[in-house]
């Protein structure tokens, strides 16, 4: 089972990944990514929040490595994956998890990043600075999952995969 759940997870780490030069949205020094919104809502519902949050940390180093992000990748993805991961295995419904998502990395994300900004990047900005463009990007990924998981295509390719655990042994995760 922990064999299906690290390559659920490699997936999802290289398609966040390899996209991340293709579709994002530049917004003064950082740069808005709404697929790993969306990478962050599924991990949170497929794995729960401790791996959510690993998703989201490796993608951002990943990106960080190859030039394709800032160091505000990190508060964006990681926060918003560890609330919709917390709030998925509180409520188990989708629209918890999209919401910890929006809220974790638009709110709490976007100040967190004025923090970094300031701080470690010297970068004298507004806190409000980063929270709309996060907000956008976020809310944008967050309804993608929703989608693909209303659409029932994530039923479709985990049906056959040894994800299929009980809530108890899941942690947080569950099987669409």
């Amino acid at each position: 089972m922990q064999t299906a759940r690290l390559t659920l997870s490699a997936l999802l780490i290289a398609i966040g990944t390899l996209t991340a030069n293709l579709f994002y949205i530049p917004a003064g020094i950082s740069k808005c990514f709404p697929v790993q919104h969306c990478i962050n809502v599924l991990a949170a519902i497929l794995l729960g929040p401790s791996y959510a949050t690993g998703i989201g940390f490796t993608i951002a180093l990943l990106r960080n490595m190859f030039g394709l992000g800032t160091l505000l990748a990190f508060p964006g993805s990681m926060i918003g994956a560890f609330c919709a991961g917390i709030l998925y295995a509180r409520f188990k419904n989708v629209k918890s998890a999209m919401f910890g998502e929006i809220f974790g990395t638009g709110i709490l994300g976007g100040f967190v990043s004025f923090l970094i900004a300031q701080y470690v990047l010297g970068k004298t900005t507004v806190a409000w600075f980063f929270i709309p463009p996060f907000l956008v990007s976020t809310i944008g990924g967050s309804i993608i999952a929703g989608l693909l998981i209303k659409s029932g295509v994530l039923n479709t390719v985990m049906s056959s995969s040894l994800l299929r655990q009980s809530s108890k042994n899941n942690k947080g995760g569950h099987y669409v």
